[in-house]
């Protein structure tokens, strides 16, 4: 977790130095290209869907889901886990993002309505955090695979929809990666 704050921090850093602006730019002009072509037409709509599907109401959806599953199923410790997992990773992205207090980025029109701080990333942290964690309590070879497509589809999401920079969604991938090892440590899943 230390070392995933310290990326953090450095990304941070070399952003608002003006270190990141060429592949910022550059990743976000394309996602614009693209999402102006004709064939954007046909990828904003699941774009749009992926964010969706990660943003805070549909996370919370997904975790009141699994959570009434997991004890319906009497896997109470593992409930627990993953109630106090995202509880503490929400708080720590809220607390991050107040922190560094990033602006938007406003070279793209959003097409999505935003209203808070843009670094790190409160999709990408968030949904690394959920996604990673129900792939921890599966424990399949699957579901690893698809935590991962979702959680590249979502960032990607971000970026595409012109709502934050590519470097707020690794900060975000980084920083929910980092607390969900220290939970998966720490915390009682699966009994020890």
């Amino acid at each position: 977790m230390v070392l995933a704050l310290f990326c953090v921090l450095a990304i941070a850093l070399m952003q608002r130095a003006g270190w990141l602006d060429g592949p910022n730019i550059g990743l976000m002009g394309q996602a614009g290209i693209v999402r102006g072509g004709g064939f954007g037409r046909y990828i904003t709509p699941l774009m749009q869907l992926a964010s969706g599907v990660g943003d805070t109401v549909g996370r919370f959806a997904l975790l009141a889901m699994t959570l009434s599953i997991l004890l319906s199923g009497k896997r109470r410790a593992d409930a627990l886990w993953l109630a106090l997992m995202m509880a503490g990773g929400t708080a720590l992205n809220l607390i991050l993002k107040q922190i560094f207090a990033a602006p938007r980025p406003d070279l793209l029109p959003h097409l999505d309505i935003v209203h808070s701080f843009s670094f790190p990333s409160g999709h990408a942290a968030g949904n690394m955090m959920m996604f990673g964690a129900l792939a921890l309590l599966a424990g399949r070879r699957s579901g690893y695979w698809a935590a991962g497509v979702m959680i590249a589809l979502i960032g990607v999401s971000r970026v595409w929809l012109g709502v934050h920079w590519p470097s707020d969604v690794a900060a975000g991938w980084i920083e929910g990666l980092g607390w969900l090892a220290l939970c998966r440590v720490w915390l009682p899943a699966r009994r020890g």
